[in-house]
């Protein structure tokens, strides 16, 4: 059956995920890690796209990024990073064999409040995994950025998180409530971006799936029933 093709307009946020094969580890220790971040900075300057959240988990990874008309689309980027990755990973480990799981995943993201929610999702993954009980406990991710003001040249700052306040500290302070927050509702925040192509407001939503003929949700794979609902 054909792969069903990607939908990636220019100039537009993604939330990206990326597995590991068989979601087996694609990061063994501090190195790798850092690994990882260095060439997200090199096809960063590359690209010249702006990466607004991110968190690097022990089997995946979690981008929110915007790329830049004329400066390499989405695939070019997530590409080159993935490839060179696992270049490194399988000449260190002496692995064989698929590095990442099928193709990344990507949801087209509005620059609205749906955005900053996002953001908190990614930053929120260590812990839904139970890794940490503050999202700050966790090396490998944006969130000490927006939320406590750490220095990390990766990171870009967007309008929605900038029009929390005028006043930084105010602004982190309010972040930090906005996670908050949004770690009471991680599960049915996991459902909408577990099914979603798109995640955003509705004229983003209307004007995309209009203009690329697909549907915002995924469909559930299988036949119909007779009651209306899909086999699994």
């Amino acid at each position: 059956m054909p792969r069903t093709a990607r939908i990636a307009p220019a100039e537009c946020v993604y939330h990206v995920l990326t597995r590991g094969n068989n979601r087996e580890a694609v990061f063994r220790d501090e190195r790798d890690f850092k690994k990882y971040l260095d060439l997200l900075s090199r096809y960063k300057e590359k690209f010249q796209f702006k990466l607004y959240h991110y968190v690097l988990m022990k089997n995946h990874v979690h981008l929110v990024l915007e790329t830049v008309t004329g400066k390499g689309n989405l695939s070019e980027i997530i590409k080159g990073i993935n490839v060179s990755y696992a270049q490194y990973y399988k000449g260190r480990y002496k692995h064989i064999g698929h590095f990442w799981q099928d193709r990344y995943k990507s949801i087209i993201i509005s620059k609205d409040e749906y955005l900053l929610a996002c953001g908190s999702y990614v930053e929120l993954n260590p812990v839904r995994a139970r890794l940490v009980e503050d999202p700050k406990e966790y090396p490998w991710s944006s969130y000490g950025v927006s939320a406590y003001g750490n220095k990390d040249e990766l990171v870009d700052e967007h309008p929605i998180y900038l029009n929390l306040s005028e006043e930084e500290g105010e602004r982190r302070k309010r972040y930090r409530e906005f996670v908050k927050a949004m770690n009471k509702e991680k599960g049915a925040m996991k459902g909408e971006m577990d099914r979603r192509r798109i995640y955003g407001s509705e004229g983003l939503t209307k004007r995309i799936t209009i203009k690329y003929k697909v549907d915002a949700v995924i469909k559930p794979k299988g036949r119909p029933r007779k009651d209306g609902r899909e086999d699994k």
